[in-house]
């Protein structure tokens, strides 16, 4: 039974984990934190949302990004301070912009594959996440809004998504708390929302059950590959003192990268190159414990186009409210400044909600610069990737998970190691690649060549 050992013990770590043991391999997951879901996936806006499967690379995303440059409570923000890893990743960000229309066609396809796969587990292994079936508005205050989501719309149309046009009044009757006023909107009967912490340590659960072993308080720092496999080396979180640290060490026939922001370092260690940025996110969490609030507050998953703000309600008692896109490096700090237009979003568009008790929390989306998730083989033979997501990890996690375990089965079945699947038709396949190409997953997700 090969081994596999994951790092990264977040939604995408945990859903290739149980990926993995459908599949008959022995897998160790290892994590730098006591839990697992306690980093990304600990309190998103909590979508699974194929209605926002939209890439950000167009000219459109630059133009707003250049007017909130100077707004500290704009949507999008950065930081101006030189790096070259910042530059770098938005120069190749552009350069993606001709790739818009195709890679949001796909990422849209890839979503609603994934929703089956995590409706399916979440069902078979009895996880209780405080789901909601009741789809996501998505609200527009203007005309000019409005018609530009027209033109996404059309897209996600022809990704396969159930997305239809609404009115005002409309909007009105599918979340009859919304009282401020719209222009028109969208509404996705098929999407759904929930607490991607309590999925994610709950599927953990299940891959325990399942008979997976999780190392957790294991901050990796070596990985060796030899001819028996992949020596992979951390000291105990509980022994920093140089004096008194305990080394361990892990051997595993191959090795799946799901850690998030840190993904570049680690395919640094590995000879690989994949590009990720991490992109803060923020969120709060208004705790419902007046009737008046709870009555107030809504049930149907709402996305502001204008203030780019997404919304869910965790069970009765719990709303979050989570936006915003900042460019600042590895920066983890919770500003105020940034959590107060949360706040006063709900206060504007639900005045009854009292917002006295309310959670922040920021978190570091691992953002490619096409806006894809990189689901691949690494040049060393066992290495695979499965990260990227940016800001649909829960969304896709289900899907990729399926990916990188069919190419790991394909690497087991082979004599040599296949060309590094990718998904992604945004993404070049170089002429010397195409012949070694694998064969497609049964789900039909495409899989194409080595490169970013």
């Amino acid at each position: 039974m090969p081994h596999i050992a994951i790092i990264g013990a977040g939604i995408t770590g945990v859903t290739t984990a149980y990926a993995l043991l459908e599949r008959g391999y022995k897998v160790t997951v290892l994590d730098r934190h006591r839990y697992a879901a306690m980093e990304t996936s600990f309190a998103n806006g909590g979508q699974l949302s194929a209605s926002n499967a939209e890439v950000w690379n167009s000219a459109a995303t630059i133009l707003k990004g250049l007017r909130w440059m100077l707004r500290s409570d704009a949507p999008l923000l950065m930081n101006p301070k030189p790096s070259w890893h910042k530059y770098s990743w938005i120069g190749e960000f552009v350069g993606h912009i001709t790739r818009y229309r195709g890679n949001t066609i796909e990422t849209t396809k890839l979503a609603i594959e994934a929703r089956k796969h995590l409706f399916s587990i979440a069902e078979r292994e009895n996880i209780a996440f405080d789901l909601e079936r009741r789809g996501i508005l998505h609200v527009y205050h203007d005309r000019a809004g409005f018609e530009a989501g027209l033109k996404v719309n059309a897209l996600l149309q022809q990704g396969g998504l159930d997305r239809r046009p609404v009115t005002p009044d409309e909007i009105r009757v599918i979340e009859p708390a919304l009282q401020t006023t719209c222009y028109g909107g969208f509404f996705t009967p098929s999407d759904a929302t929930g607490d991607i912490h309590k999925f994610t340590r709950g599927l953990a659960d299940a891959c325990i059950r399942r008979g997976a072993s999780f190392v957790h308080e294991a901050d990796v720092d070596t990985i060796a590959h030899g001819d028996d496999g992949f020596r992979i080396g951390w000291n105990e979180a509980a022994s920093h003192d140089a004096a008194v640290a305990t080394r361990q060490q892990l051997q595993a026939d191959g090795i799946v990268i799901c850690a998030g922001v840190a993904s570049r370092h680690f395919a640094s260690l590995l000879n690989d190159r994949v590009n990720v940025y991490p992109v803060k996110g923020y969120s709060i969490t208004v705790q419902l414990d007046a009737p008046q609030s709870r009555n107030a507050a809504p049930t149907v998953s709402l996305l502001d186009e204008a203030a780019k703000i997404v919304t869910s309600r965790l069970g009765a008692d719990r709303f979050r409210v989570a936006g915003t896109a900042e460019f600042n490096g590895f920066n983890r700090d919770i500003r105020a400044d940034r959590i107060q237009p949360l706040v006063d979003w709900v206060r504007h568009h639900f005045p009854e909600i009292d917002t006295s008790k309310v959670v922040p929390w920021a978190g570091l989306r691992p953002m490619m610069p096409n806006m894809m998730p990189v689901v691949r083989a690494g040049r060393i033979p066992g290495v695979f990737y499965n990260t990227g997501h940016g800001h649909l990890g829960w969304t896709l996690s289900a899907a990729t998970a399926q990916m990188v375990a069919q190419a790991i089965d394909d690497w087991r079945d082979l004599d040599t190691p296949p060309m590094a699947p990718t998904f992604g038709a945004g993404l070049d396949v170089p002429a010397d690649a195409r012949k070694a190409e694998i064969n497609p997953p049964s789900s039909g997700l495409l899989q194409t060549s080595p490169e970013e």
